[in-house]
């Protein structure tokens, strides 16, 4: 459920922030005052393409975020745990838009594509109206209304398993059989499996292989700075740091005999006199025993040159050859013994088809009589909506191809006729927007509860309408906000009267600048709005007293 809307320097928004509630939330305003901002701010949110033109004039960006509540909402807190964007049953949508034209967009905080946006928004809000950005305007969530509608859920969940479980079936005999070059991939495996037995190396024999390398490439230098060190340590030289040691000891022992105090000091220079002696010694022996040996260097090196080739031949870091070996080692066992558990994929193989085909049967008999039903019920609610003479068919057709699919075997298209005499299209091709928020919202409302969709969005559902159709619009957004929250933007007031709250869209002017306000109406500010929505310019108190019934009947 959407909680609440925050926008800033939008269009002509310089800052609003809206608080939502359960229900149905109606948006209201004079025209031209930037009611369906609202809405185009959702659709940025939903990863909608943005452009410039939507900064605020004299502003460098628009900021746009929606706080969400996903409490009811368990497959987009399984989506964002997925894409490890969770947050526990909350989530945030942001998005901002620069002047230049570009934008960015997160995601519970964290940067998110303006796809992943609209995958998550798939989620969390359908909106229906005068725009083309709409779940219904999609196959593929068409069969999925159809398939909600006549509770296929489990029938469908059994199919796609089955389909999903005979192509990874396939998948698993094509890589045992190693396909049309079996012969190819076992010898190409038995050849590379030598080669990395021959040279490949655990991390710890590596570590010592490569360390090997480094000393006896650089022996000639270590050999001759460690007789330096030694030379500068314990050498002939006056200024060796052994002999100047003794020099200071010898004088610090005169003045000790003077001062007891001085002989702790003395100590520390007898102590560091021996272990200069001890240092001296080991890198006396280290310089003799340094490893010349050009040979064993050269033995070493090809084998690192080895390793280096097979990691770019492998495409892995040289540390990793030693796992890839065991991997070579598991796909040559399996290839070698795939006769056996290549029979045994088969068998289980052809039982995934045999089931998938009885429950594909199934659900294709299901949703053929479902589509007749859900057919009747939308047309019905089409002439009550005031399409008179309008019908919906729910086509059913047989999917392309003969193998599992996990969507079943059929695909669905809604076909419309708006008017008596016209021939059905197809739903996306209706060109009128309030035709098209008109049939979207029967759909709704005959599918009532059918989808997990927590927000519903109707912008200017109302459009072309009026009198008791207007109303009968209103009391079926007001019954379908008892089972989901919605927002519809209108300027009927017999649908503003139906609404659990009531937005207010405002445009003042000073300065030069217009600004745009969003403000929730209380009682008082509801009707006044509604003797306006009723009256125009001049508002009576007859107008008033109209508009007071007309709350007090939908409330009722």
């Amino acid at each position: 459920m959407l909680t609440s809307l925050h926008v800033r320097q939008f269009a002509v928004v310089e800052h609003a922030e809206v608080d939502f509630g359960t229900g149905l939330t109606v948006v209201s305003g004079e025209t031209g005052a930037g009611k369906s901002l609202l809405v185009d701010a959702l659709l940025l949110l939903a990863g909608a393409r943005a452009d410039s033109g939507m900064v605020r004039t004299g502003s460098d960006r628009a900021e746009l975020s929606a706080e969400f509540d996903l409490a009811a909402l368990p497959e987009a807190r399984a989506w964002l745990a997925q894409e490890e964007l969770d947050d526990g049953e909350a989530c945030q949508l942001r998005r901002v838009i620069r002047a230049e034209g570009s934008s960015r967009a997160w995601i519970n905080g964290r940067p998110a594509s303006a796809g992943q946006l609209a995958e998550l928004a798939t989620l969390l809000v359908e909106i229906h109206g005068q725009h083309e950005h709409q779940a219904l305007l999609s196959r593929a969530h068409q069969l999925a209304l159809l398939d909600a509608f006549a509770g296929h859920e489990a029938l469908a969940a059994q199919a796609r398993e089955l389909a999903t479980q005979w192509r990874e079936l396939g998948m698993r005999m094509r890589r045992l059989s190693g396909g049309e070059d079996r012969e190819q991939r076992l010898e190409l495996l038995r050849h590379e499996l030598e080669e990395l037995e021959q040279w490949a190396l655990p991390p710890a024999e590596l570590a010592e292989l490569e360390t090997s390398h480094r000393r006896l490439a650089n022996a000639g230098r270590l050999a001759e700075g460690a007789a330096g060190v030694v030379e500068l340590l314990d050498g002939d030289s006056e200024f060796a740091l052994r002999r100047a040691l003794g020099r200071a000891h010898a004088e610090l022992g005169k003045l000790a005999m003077l001062d007891e105090a001085l002989n702790p000091a003395l100590e520390l220079l007898d102590n560091a006199s021996i272990q200069l002696g001890e240092a001296a010694d080991t890198l006396g022996r280290y310089a003799q025993d340094v490893d010349l040996d050009p040979e064993r260097f050269a033995e070493v090196d090809a084998h690192l040159a080895r390793l280096h080739e097979l990691g770019r031949r492998h495409r892995l870091p040289v540390a990793e050859l030693h796992g890839k070996l065991a991997e070579l080692r598991n796909e040559l066992d399996e290839l070698e013994g795939a006769g056996e558990a290549l029979e045994k994929l088969a068998a289980q193989r052809e039982r995934a088809r045999a089931d998938y085909d009885k429950a594909a049967a199934t659900l294709g008999k299901s949703r053929r009589k479902a589509a007749e039903k859900l057919g009747k019920e939308v047309s019905a609610l089409m002439t009550e909506l005031g399409m008179a003479g309008g019908v919906l068919q729910v086509e059913v057709e047989a999917a392309e191809g003969d193998e599992p699919d996990p969507q079943g075997r059929e695909r669905c298209e809604l076909l419309v006729s708006a008017n008596p005499g016209q021939p059905p299209r197809a739903l996306r091709k209706v060109a009128s927007g309030g035709e098209l928020a008109r049939i979207s919202l029967a759909i709704e409302v005959a599918t009532l509860g059918k989808d997990s969709i927590g927000t519903m969005v109707f912008d200017e559902v109302d459009s072309g309408i009026g009198g008791a159709v207007a109303e009968v619009v209103g009391q079926k957004l007001r019954a379908l906000g008892g089972q989901r929250q919605v927002l519809c933007v209108t300027h009927l007031p017999q649908v503003a009267a139906q609404g659990h709250a009531h937005l207010y869209v405002s445009k003042h002017s000073d300065d030069g600048h217009t600004r745009t306000r969003i403000q929730a109406l209380d009682a008082e500010g509801r009707r006044d709005e509604l003797a306006r929505m009723l009256g125009g310019v001049e508002i009576t108190r007859e107008t008033r007293a109209h508009a007071k019934q007309m709350l007090e009947r939908a409330q009722a």
